[in-house]
């Protein structure tokens, strides 16, 4: 009578005890290598070294030791199929119905500190995958397990029904195919980043895309209550984000306030400067900075009192009890900060659903991946905007070229620009935000709301107001708008085939325009 095999070689040892002596129960005889046969003879298991199996001894430093016919041939025969059960005869070969394999611990070597490339080479599992893909394969006939928490079910089947169902099978084969997917791509991240300029061949590499995303929590629901929706983070990524970030405080993040905590971190990080900002529904209804981070937050409020209501805050400095004394005051879902001193925590907290996030900010190395849109039937990818604000690379493209004082505010006003939906329009002075026109589907549109928030402002803040612009101006009525509303200065990307319309119109007015060769649509 031939013989029936589980073959057992794990990494990650849980559970390894409890299915081995599951498996000898069901009439199993067991395969095992290197640490998991030890494991199982010290526990009083009886096993087989896969090398007296096979005839064959472990090499290579463990490199080779399940690569061998024996072995796949006894996963891969299909039992429905005369002539393969003529060549498990003929070969000497017997079933391996049930295969307990997991991984090196590949993402676990990278994530040290000091790996060199060759330490994490040598946790490339080669033998593993190829187990596990070949027993997924052959699921109809043969049980794969990798995840140690199904183990139990695995062995309730076999005790209760002498065997797994096929719908187990199913179930088990497709975590393998997933596991090993991502495994391989965890690799060529890796590998892509060490090797890279290894060599000219760029230009052959393959452009398919393959994402290696780890899974983070399950949302209560998406952008709307009837959506589903989860959260999955980059393992091993280079850019620390919302995912990483330190919850201290207050019910879990919803999908829209990841979305909006990820708007504002990036806005955020435009500035070196002393920082606040409020931002609703994926646009910023107010940015301040300041001597401090209390005079930096009574301008982000000032800038828009109404509208920062529900919405969220973040800061590029510590929030200590002044400052959390005031956001104590108002409605915030959410408040992210590189600290929060213990004052100021023990006052943010008497209220039970507010958010208190930790996180780095600004946020570093922006530049240093893509990013993804899905669309039906497909995904977009694009590098990011990594383009800095910077004044000395601002033309003048007027007869008045402005002043010391209108570049700071035309600097500040173009970099909270960049981060408003399209077609979005700035009134700011060098400090603080005094109008959002966000999202509309032309510009003099845009231009009106934000020129029309600016008046309600005190006569103080907007004694100096300039306007920026993510697009060009494709005529001047924009221009000729923001003179009736006392703008005094205008930035743009330039670039439009009449840009010498709005030009012309600011002569006209005595308004210094300037532009800074980028357009920054946001979508």
């Amino acid at each position: 009578m031939t013989k029936h095999y589980a073959l057992l070689s794990v990494s990650d040892k849980t559970g390894i005890l409890e299915i081995a002596k599951g498996l000898l129960a069901s009439g199993l005889t067991l395969l095992s290598t290197g640490g998991t046969y030890k494991a199982l003879v010290e526990a009083g298991i009886d096993a087989t070294k896969v090398e007296d199996f096979t005839g064959f001894p472990e090499m290579m430093d463990g490199r080779v030791k399940t690569l061998h016919p024996k072995i796949h041939g006894g996963i891969l025969a299909r039992r429905d199929l005369a002539s393969h059960r003529q060549a498990i005869n003929e070969h000497d070969l017997a079933y391996i119905d049930v295969v307990v394999v997991n991984l090196y611990p590949f993402k676990e070597t990278i994530q040290q500190d000091g790996v060199s490339l060759e330490e994490a080479i040598e946790q490339i599992d080669i033998g593993g995958p190829t187990i596990l893909r070949a027993a997924a394969k052959n699921y109809r006939d043969v049980t794969v397990l990798t995840d140690p928490q199904d183990y139990k079910e695995a062995i309730r089947q076999f005790k209760e029904d002498g065997a797994t169902s096929l719908a187990f099978r199913a179930y088990l084969a497709k975590k393998v195919f997933a596991q090993t997917s991502h495994y391989d791509g965890l690799i060529h991240d890796h590998l892509a980043k060490a090797l890279e300029g290894f060599g000219d061949f760029e230009e052959f590499h393959s452009k398919d895309l393959t994402l290696t995303y780890e899974f983070e929590q399950e949302m209560r629901y998406g952008e709307n209550s009837q959506q589903a929706a989860s959260l999955y983070k980059i393992e091993n990524s280079p850019i620390i984000g919302i995912p990483q970030a330190k919850q201290l405080h207050g019910k879990a993040l919803s999908y829209n306030n990841l979305k909006d905590a990820d708007a504002a971190i990036r806005l955020i990080s435009e500035f070196e400067e002393t920082c606040a900002v409020a931002l609703k529904h994926m646009n910023p209804c107010g940015v301040g900075i300041g001597k401090d981070i209390n005079q930096a937050f009574d301008r982000c409020h000032r800038a828009d009192p109404v509208s920062i209501f529900g919405g969220i805050l973040a800061f590029n400095r510590p929030v200590e009890k002044t400052l959390a004394e005031k956001i104590h005051r108002i409605f915030i879902e959410m408040v992210i900060a590189p600290e929060f001193t213990p004052e100021a925590l023990e006052i943010l907290k008497k209220k039970k659903n507010i958010r208190l996030l930790t996180l780095p900010l600004p946020v570093k190395a922006l530049d240093q991946d893509k990013e993804y849109v899905s669309i039906l039937g497909g995904l977009l990818a694009q590098s990011r905007d990594t383009v800095r604000d910077l004044p000395e690379d601002y033309q003048v493209m007027t007869e008045l070229a402005p002043s010391e004082d209108q570049i700071k505010a035309l600097h500040f006003a173009n970099r909270v620009a960049k981060h408003v939906k399209s077609n979005a329009i700035v009134i700011a002075n060098a400090h603080m935000t005094l109008g959002i026109g966000a999202g509309q589907m032309n510009r003099v549109g845009a231009a009106k709301i934000a020129l029309d928030q600016s008046q309600e402002k005190e006569e103080e803040d907007r004694a100096h107001m300039v306007m920026a612009s993510d697009a060009f101006f494709p005529m001047d009525d924009t221009v000729r708008l923001a003179a009736q509303y006392g703008v005094e200065a205008i930035v743009q990307p330039g670039g439009s085939i009449r840009d010498k319309d709005s030009v012309l119109a600011c002569n006209e007015l005595g308004i210094p325009m300037v532009k800074n060769g980028y357009r920054h649509f946001r979508h």
